[in-house]
């Protein structure tokens, strides 16, 4: 293969990578918009509704951290190296886990 064939097809391989990095621009750009249409909606609701969802979302943490416990309890790891598996004794990352809670 000659010098300027392969020039020519790194050109266009070149001209591919740039269309589809424009591609992917505007893909951001719509995401983007999205994002600042959604967050301006989100500022709209009362705050009514903002508290409500805000006291759920603590509920909802307190019933998971209340379920890790008992997990451990119960005998399991909840910690990630060993998340589910029988333990036997106590392991320190769970309890470093169960004292960050």
């Amino acid at each position: 293969m000659k010098l300027t064939e392969k020039l020519i097809e790194l050109e266009e391989k070149m001209t591919e990578m740039l269309e589809e990095v424009k591609t992917l621009k505007m893909y951001a750009y719509s995401l983007e918009d999205e994002n600042e249409k959604l967050r301006r909606e989100l500022c709209q609701y009362p705050e009514e509704t903002k508290k409500a969802v805000e006291e759920n979302a603590e509920k909802i943490q307190g019933e998971g951290y209340e379920n890790l416990a008992r997990l451990y309890n119960e005998g399991f790891h909840i910690c990630h190296i060993h998340f589910g598996q029988p333990r036997k004794g106590d392991c320190l990352f769970c309890m470093g886990f169960m004292r960050k809670m």
